[in-house]
């Protein structure tokens, strides 16, 4: 394979990554750092101790890269981004817990990952 033709598909996964990355993650930034300062946000996820959960972590990362070019974006950036948007098909897959999505921490985790799902 030519070093051009790897670099070719870098481009188009990357490409990818980032469409399915701005697919996934529904609100804005302003939208998530609202959210990010709730008590619910901070209340639900995966928790080592009394440490921020993943969730809100990933959260706080998921903003910067909202404001990030995309040509600006490193492999990690990207690495994360196909986090992100694993989580979110797997999570909306499992469905709420709770008779009420609205309110159910289900909700809540997503929208750490940046969806949203009551958002239309």
């Amino acid at each position: 394979m030519s070093k051009q033709a790897g670099t070719d598909d870098e481009d188009e996964v990357r490409r990818q990554t980032v469409a399915e990355f701005k697919e996934a993650v529904n609100m804005t930034p302003a939208q998530l750092e609202k959210w990010l300062d709730t008590d619910d946000s901070k209340r639900v996820g995966q928790k080592h101790g009394n440490a921020e959960s993943t969730g809100h972590q990933s959260g706080r990362r998921i903003v910067e890269l909202l404001h990030w070019h995309v040509q600006d974006l490193s492999a990690a950036d990207i690495a994360h981004m196909r986090k992100v948007v694993g989580y979110i098909h797997r999570h909306l897959a499992q469905g709420p817990a709770k008779s009420d999505p609205a309110s159910s921490d289900w909700r809540y985790s997503l929208m750490n990952w940046g969806h949203d799902p009551e958002k239309k």
